[in-house]
């Protein structure tokens, strides 16, 4: 079971007045740990926002209140394997399938339907969260009513058609980007390895410099992000992507991002993420480590996600939707070509994508006042008199 225990008493974290953290009990066998904002009046619309990997329900703090301020009940849990909830399985060799994104939406429904809602306003997804943000609205259209994603969605992968069953035979993913030279491997494929969870709790440079890095590395705060779309998904192409996505074969993500942690100027000049806030990610992983997050990454290499996504074949996400990501995020073209199907095929009904100048992958973080901007914009052409 999860490391942790729902009897042990932890400092409460240091959030905004207005801003509240509890737990929800029996939600799907787990005992949630939500912050949560907008909840001193009762029958407000719900806005559920959904963090990704290494974050936690932390990540929202600087744009819940904005929100509820817009008439929102806004809720935001730590993920099943993540923070503060607890109940999950986070062994290596425990029940890995119960990270499934199917399972993720359950637990999305169960939360939102504890606190008394009938249907969520909008369901808001960032990096991992944005894929169990998308299974909630491709499998719920008529309880999540809305869409915001943070990392962008190519739509539901196709089944083979007239094919008779006759596919041909192709290298791997991992095959092809092994015989590069230098030889290389998907994150994703290193995330679900046995090794990483200890490659990065134990990390030679200590476990915050190591998040540290990491957060440097995929902000815009690091001069080296240059985003641009990709030609192909080829394995030439994809190795263009920064050694945090398309890693070196024989490297940790820990020995990846130790050569290029930020100077203490940086580190000084670094606004959006205090030592305080990196506190809080250090000490929540040193406690929990990372195996139940990366318990997720394993449903998706092994193909237990794609596998339930398939069947919405053919199906596009039919409520509101609308994307909003960093100008220094090249999560948005981590899968060349996602962006564009997903204006084009994979959401019936998406403008144009919101690029946020000055910000990277943690947009929320980076730019939350343009950001919840943004968010409140896309909801009043959806809700057009604004929360009811």
């Amino acid at each position: 079971m999860d490391k942790h225990f729902p009897s042990q008493t932890l400092e409460s974290l240091k959030l905004e007045p207005g801003i509240r953290e509890r737990h929800l009990e029996n939600i799907n066998g787990l005992r949630v740990h939500i912050l949560e904002s907008g909840f001193e009046t009762p029958n407000r619309p719900a806005l559920l926002l959904l963090h990704g990997f290494p974050d936690l329900a932390y990540c929202w703090r600087k744009v819940m209140l904005p929100l509820a301020a817009a008439g929102y009940h806004v809720i935001a849990p730590d993920q099943r394997g993540y923070g503060r909830t607890t109940g999950w399985d986070g062994r290596y060799d425990g029940d890995v399938a119960s990270f499934r994104n199917h399972n993720y939406a359950r637990d999305a429904i169960g939360i939102t339907m504890a606190l008394g809602h009938r249907e969520v306003a909008c369901v808001v997804g960032h990096d991992f969260g944005a894929a169990v943000a998308t299974y909630c609205a491709l499998a719920r259209p008529d309880y999540f009513r809305s869409l915001i994603l943070m990392s962008p969605f190519g739509g539901v992968p196709a089944l083979p058609f007239g094919t008779d069953g006759k596919l041909p035979e192709q290298p791997s993913q991992a095959q092809q980007l092994a015989a590069l030279n230098p030889p290389r491997k998907e994150s994703y494929a290193y995330f679900s390895t046995q090794s990483a969870n200890d490659d990065m709790l134990h990390a030679k440079q200590g476990l915050a410099d190591f998040l540290r890095a990491y957060f440097f590395l995929k902000s815009a705060d690091y001069p080296g992000n240059h985003p641009h779309p990709l030609a192909s998904a080829s394995a030439t192409e994809l190795a263009k992507l920064p050694t945090y996505y398309i890693m070196e074969l024989n490297e940790t993500m820990a020995t990846t991002v130790a050569p290029l942690m930020p100077t203490k100027e940086q580190v000084a000049n670094e606004r959006w993420l205090l030592a305080s806030d990196l506190e809080v990610y250090a000490s929540e992983y040193d406690r929990t480590g990372f195996q139940g997050a990366l318990n997720w990454y394993r449903c998706n290499t092994d193909g237990t996600n794609r596998a339930e996504l398939e069947l919405f074949a053919g199906r596009t996400i039919d409520v509101p939707a609308c994307f909003i990501a960093g100008e220094a995020d090249w999560g948005i073209y981590r899968q060349p070509g996602a962006l564009e199907a997903m204006q084009t095929k994979a959401c019936a009904h998406m403008g144009e994508p919101h690029i946020i100048q000055g910000a990277g992958h943690w947009v929320q973080q980076e730019r939350p006042k343009e950001t919840s901007e943004r968010m409140l914009a896309f909801l009043k052409t959806v809700f057009a008199s604004g929360a009811k």
